[in-house]
């Protein structure tokens, strides 16, 4: 893939144009796109951020989604069902499709995130947020500079995700809190790995979507890579502020 991508570069002068054909490089639109994906996810993140400030200090949507039991699986099943079709059939969505549903899904996230207003302190959400926007801008940055391959580490984050859900479901049970403050740094160190990862393989992918000049293939993976990173940083501070743990009284 990358002698491909860069095969197919050499074919463009250094004013990143095609000859006289006026395309823009592949190294050009490889910029651009990594530009769409940080931006798509800043947006989601906002669109998150606003969700659930809103919803937190709105008494008739906190009754409405968390006054019965049935409010809360339409939300999580929502969510699911949202990222398993955005990420199996992202494909053969147009990438308008792919960005509304991202959106959506953002703005749902926002909603089930406003508990934890009542659940910490306001100090130590900002507290979290900074610490996490931190590690993610440091880790995301070195898995798109590094020169080492971090393909290897694909298997394992993935094993180890798995673990880590399936501990805090049977911790569900046991409500041990020595389980926790495991999971809690396992979990912390995982998101950290899979932020430098993921980093690393939507750049590989954005290379080659850049290559083949498909704008619908472009598109829909800036949305794909976005969608990959909010997930990563969500996760990454949700873990951070579990490992802060000043609660709110």
């Amino acid at each position: 893939m990358n002698d491909y991508t860069n095969n197919y570069a050499s074919s463009y002068d250094r004013g990143g144009y095609a000859g006289n054909s006026g395309l823009p490089s592949p190294s050009a639109v490889f910029a651009s796109v990594m530009a769409r994906v940080y931006g798509w996810m800043t947006v989601a993140l906002m669109l998150t951020a606003g969700v659930a400030v809103y919803t937190a200090n709105s008494m008739s949507l906190l009754q409405l989604i968390y006054g019965s039991q049935a409010g809360i699986w339409v939300l999580m099943i929502a969510e699911l069902g949202i990222v398993v079709t955005l990420s199996a059939a992202i494909n053969r969505l147009s990438p308008t499709t792919a960005a509304i549903m991202f959106l959506v899904y953002s703005a749902l996230n926002g909603l089930t995130m406003a508990t934890i207003f009542y659940a910490y302190e306001q100090s130590t959400i900002y507290q979290a947020f900074f610490a996490s926007a931190l590690t993610f801008g440091g880790m995301s940055l070195y898995g798109y500079t590094t020169k080492k391959d971090l393909s290897g580490l694909g298997g394992i984050l993935i094993m180890s995700l798995i673990g880590i859900v399936i501990a805090s479901l049977v911790n569900l049970f046991f409500h041990s809190e020595g389980l926790s403050m495991i999971l809690t740094y396992v979990g912390v160190f995982l998101f950290v790995g899979l932020t430098a990862y993921d980093t690393q393989k939507i750049k590989l992918m954005t290379q080659a979507s850049a290559a083949t000049g498909d704008s619908a293939m472009v598109g829909r993976v800036a949305i794909l890579g976005a969608l990959s990173l909010y997930l990563d940083f969500i996760n990454l501070f949700l873990y951070i502020l579990r490992l802060f743990g000043r609660r709110s009284e």
